[in-house]
């Protein structure tokens, strides 16, 4: 599963709702549940001095006696509550209480309130509670006596009510969290299987596999994206097919018509042979016209045996016939027999020896060489040299070099980066053809520009022997 694939994004989205919605409920439950749990405790506390503190009138005679104070502590202690009741400076009951009571819970009590505190002795929560006691009058008014009694009450028991409320919320936590990861796990199934189908078949696709299909299930958008990847390739296999078609074709009329004028390019050959000969003793306009002749003889000839040579890689026929050479000599007799030696600065040192196909090699080396002499500037440089399983061919020159714009399609069929050199200039099919025989070799050949400027090529081709 990837770090943060479609699985991981679902299973932390439905992870993440599911523990912001739990904690949220659970949360404000709890704080709710807390806050009436208290709540009830304090009134009922509140209620029980206040009923307590009624039964005890009257009073008796004012100020009261140290026995009035006790009385009253008494009767307000019972099993859960313990009491501490003040006068001036005298105090009844149960002296611990005192240090409970802050001047905030005193000045409320004084002022006439039953007032409430919750405050934690020694890890132990305490809620304080107080009132003050009245006197009615013969005049029907309320006066204060001056007696304020307090009372304190364990909260250990609302306590541990407050935790199991809080132990339940963290296991609804939990348990509402495994059923998201789980309902996540589902989900992400569901969604994932033909995604992952859809992506394999696309890859299956992109491999040349054009009869691949999906299945499509349901009527989601999942299934509309099936329908549609299905239409799709089954329009792809349809022009593919009729571009294969019509690439086939191409083909084998490129190479029915070259191997048709073979014939009649050897019969014209030989004329331009024989005209050849007598071209030296013709003058003015026909001897133009012989040279002219001989000329276009001699390219169409060249242009008949590229298109061969093509149409033989096009229709996988091409092979080679390797055999162990020393390279310095294929490459130097290649240089010779065009008449080239004189024109090149060689670099040549010989006892590299490889195993491939010397005619394929001569081709490569014709076409690099004579690309360089005829679109270059001198001096062209031939370098050879071998790094382990490799040998390495380079052959530059000072010309301007390449254009940016050129150097993407400099191997491309047909292409010619000077567009004015018009028919004379060459089939623009050299350079294609000494990349498909550095290809058939299982090299390669790469074109560039020098730093010091001029284009530079390099053909890098194993040593060993390779299948044909």
């Amino acid at each position: 599963m990837k770090l943060w694939g479609l699985r991981t994004r679902l299973l932390l989205a439905f992870s993440l709702l599911v523990v912001v919605t739990a904690a949220t409920v659970a949360g404000g439950t709890y704080v709710l549940s807390r806050t009436l749990i208290l709540q009830q405790a304090q009134d009922a506390t509140a209620r029980v001095l206040v009923d307590k503190a009624s039964a005890l009138y009257p009073l008796g005679p004012m100020p009261p006696s140290d026995g009035t104070l006790s009385r009253i502590s008494g009767e307000l202690s019972d099993r859960d509550l313990s009491s501490l009741v003040l006068y001036a400076d005298k105090a009844s009951g149960n002296e611990q209480l005192r240090s409970l009571i802050t001047p905030e819970l005193r000045e409320q009590v004084r002022s006439g309130n039953v007032a409430w505190q919750r405050v934690v002795v020694r890890g132990t929560p305490m809620l304080v509670l107080g009132t003050r006691f009245t006197l009615t009058l013969a005049d029907g008014q309320r006066q204060a006596s001056g007696i304020e009694a307090y009372v304190a009450r364990n909260m250990l028991a609302e306590e541990r009510s407050i935790g199991e409320l809080a132990t339940r919320a963290w296991l609804i936590g939990g348990v509402a969290l495994l059923f998201a990861v789980g309902l996540a796990l589902l989900a992400a199934r569901g969604v994932l299987r033909p995604v992952r189908e859809l992506g394999e078949a696309a890859q299956r696709l992109g491999e040349g596999d054009l009869r691949t299909r999906i299945g499509v299930r349901g009527s989601d958008e999942l299934a509309g994206v099936a329908r549609t990847f299905n239409e799709t390739a089954e329009a792809l296999q349809r022009h593919v097919g009729e571009l294969e078609r019509m690439e086939a074709d191409a083909r084998r009329f490129v190479a029915d018509v070259s191997h048709e004028l073979r014939t009649p390019l050897a019969a014209m050959t030989a004329v331009a042979d024989v005209l050849e000969q007598e071209a030296p003793r013709l003058s003015g306009d026909a001897g133009r016209a012989v040279r002219m002749s001989i000329d276009e003889t001699h390219h169409l000839t060249r242009l008949v045996n590229d298109l061969i040579e093509v149409s033989r890689f096009d229709a996988g026929a091409a092979a080679l016939a390797p055999e162990e050479v020393d390279v310095a000599e294929v490459v130097t007799a290649s240089l010779r027999i065009r008449g080239w030696a004189a024109e090149v600065e060689k670099d040549l040192p010989t006892g590299i020896f490889a195993t491939l196909d010397p005619r394929r090699l001569d081709v490569i080396v014709a076409n690099l060489v004579g690309n360089a002499v005829r679109h270059g500037e001198k001096p062209v440089t031939l370098r050879l040299s071998e790094a382990g399983e490799w040998i390495t061919l380079e052959v530059s020159d000072r010309g301007p070099g390449l254009s940016p714009e050129v150097l993407p399609h400099v191997f491309d069929r047909f292409y010619k980066a000077d567009s004015a050199r018009g028919r004379s200039g060459g089939s623009g099919l050299g350079l294609a053809i000494a990349w498909e025989n550095a290809r058939l070799h299982r090299g390669t050949l790469i074109a560039a520009n020098g730093p010091d400027g001029g284009a530079v090529f390099t053909l890098r081709l194993p040593r060993q022997e390779v299948a044909g």
